[in-house]
């Protein structure tokens, strides 16, 4: 049986989904990725994985390995959220809100920080603020420590009175 294909066509322009993880956050963590899950077509030349997928691979249904980086997008990142959780094995960005898929992620998550807004994505070259919070999660102890070297995380292997709360002194 052929899997029914998110995306059944190859990425042409971008969209408005197309804002790309500012290269500061990468530098920060000082992780390499085995994938990104959610790239432009030809990838972005700072995300700092050995692999990527684009809209025509379809990074939705198709196999993921090793450690991920993903920013999904951010007009549907639900389908993503859980596939994300599903695979616990990486570090993932996508605009913070009320929605289940959220506190499920909080639930699991090995690691959490929340950005204070305006995070300084990239679309098409140019750096633009998105005007909502943004967060962090990640699974696994590298990819917890990561992100404590942009923040203080709220991780769950604390126990809840060693909780941090984010430092809100970003570069």
């Amino acid at each position: 049986m052929i899997e029914q294909r998110l995306f059944p066509v190859a990425q042409e322009q971008t969209t408005s989904d197309d804002y790309w993880t500012p290269a500061w956050l990468f530098e920060k963590m000082g992780l390499q990725f085995d994938l990104d899950v959610c790239a432009p077509p030809g990838g972005v030349p700072w995300v700092p994985a050995a692999r990527h997928y684009t809209q025509e691979d379809d990074g939705l249904v198709a196999p993921w390995a090793g450690r991920v980086w993903m920013n999904p997008p951010f007009s549907k990142p639900a389908p993503w959220i859980a596939r994300f959780r599903e695979h616990r094995n990486g570090v993932c960005i996508f605009p913070h809100s009320a929605g289940k898929w959220v506190s499920g992620l909080w639930n699991v998550a090995d690691g959490w920080i929340v950005v204070p807004p305006p995070v300084a994505f990239v679309k098409e070259g140019v750096r633009g603020g998105i005007p909502m919070p943004v967060s962090m999660a990640a699974f696994g102890d590298e990819c917890v420590e990561a992100l404590r070297r942009i923040a203080s995380v709220r991780a769950l292997i604390d126990p809840p009175h060693r909780c941090h709360k984010m430092d809100n002194q970003l570069s």
